[in-house]
């Protein structure tokens, strides 16, 4: 899960807020004014220590009122009371989630030839500047034709893979032929990029751990310890924040386990220790900790090292084309 408190979620939160479009007085917010604004939007935020991705979706709320969901640096997804439209500016706000600010985030901005854009004010009081674009349906209009598995582990090095951030340690090493995390350090990536896949991983861990697999490098797949709890979006087999499991199929701390997912365009099948607990679902949108927004793009595997030890074998996956 990402629920680390970093001064970069200001930013993202802050963009929730621009979203809330400010009605013009004396005007109702009829869908015809606001239909150019309903939809899911892929953010950049262009945060006082570099860019990070975040997202926004905008529904229509009965006849009048236009609602949301906002995705941070980091988090889940929270919902959005209100956006406001006053013709093309957009405003909108929300509580801190994991920011380190007592005061909301409020987002304000305009639309020009269906982009956003506008500013925020940061963790640190600092003004930063933020934009999106309508996020691609990415629907499939046939079916998948999967290529020959490729080992994503070698069982003896990490080669193929690569640490998120180059200058922070690397906990990540081989070992007995397994990929191990001894301790919370840096994420680990692909080098590769993948678009439609098939992933099969078995993973253990200790009581109390967390990690995840990103897919894609945006959409978390939740790895954590809740053995005997009840099904959770923020739970193991989870899309985080977005989809809860049908059922907890988790072993305890210390069992191995293996997780299956098919991932195509947006809609995702899981299989948790051969129970099958998402079921052709579709992923609204990214997760908090993504790599970046760019959801019509290929995108690496990425396994969650920050968080908690963990173990990974058997790391195949089946290309789509």
């Amino acid at each position: 899960m990402r629920e680390k408190s970093f001064t970069f979620f200001s930013f993202g939160a802050l963009i929730f807020s621009l979203i809330t479009f400010t009605a013009v007085a004396g005007q109702d917010n009829t869908p015809q004014k606001s239909a150019s604004a309903i939809g899911r939007w892929d953010l950049i935020v262009h945060g006082s220590q570099g860019d990070y991705p975040s997202w926004l979706d905008v529904r229509l709320s009965g006849r009048h009122t236009l609602v949301g969901s906002f995705v941070g640096q980091f988090g889940s997804a929270r919902p959005i009371s209100r956006v406001e439209v006053d013709q093309r500016r957009i405003r909108f706000v929300v509580p801190p989630q994991w920011e380190q600010r007592p005061a909301d985030l409020i987002f304000e901005g305009k639309m020009e030839n269906d982009l956003l854009h506008g500013e925020t004010i940061d963790d640190q009081g600092k003004r930063v500047s933020w934009e999106g674009r309508r996020a691609p349906s990415l629907k499939r209009d046939k079916p998948v034709q999967w290529k020959q598995p490729i080992d994503l582990f070698n069982g003896n090095d990490l080669a193929g893979w690569k640490p998120r951030v180059a200058a922070k340690k690397n906990s990540w090493v081989a070992r007995d032929g397994l990929l191990v995390n001894s301790v919370a350090g840096v994420d680990l990536v692909t080098e590769r990029k993948f678009t439609d896949f098939k992933l099969h991983a078995e993973f253990r861990y200790p009581k109390g751990s967390n990690s995840g697999i990103y897919l894609r490098g945006r959409y978390e797949l939740q790895i954590e310890d809740s053995y005997g709890q009840e099904p959770d979006s923020h739970g193991i087999g989870g899309i985080y924040g977005f989809l809860t499991p049908s059922v907890n199929a988790a072993k305890k701390p210390g069992d191995w386990q293996k997780v299956d997912i098919t991932l195509a365009g947006r809609v995702v099948t899981v299989l948790l220790n051969g129970e099958r607990i998402i079921d052709r679902q579709t992923i609204p949108g990214i997760t908090g900790g993504a790599l970046d927004s760019k959801e019509g793009e290929p995108g690496p595997i990425l396994l969650q090292g920050d968080h908690g030890p963990i173990d990974f074998r058997n790391l195949t996956l089946t290309p789509g084309e």
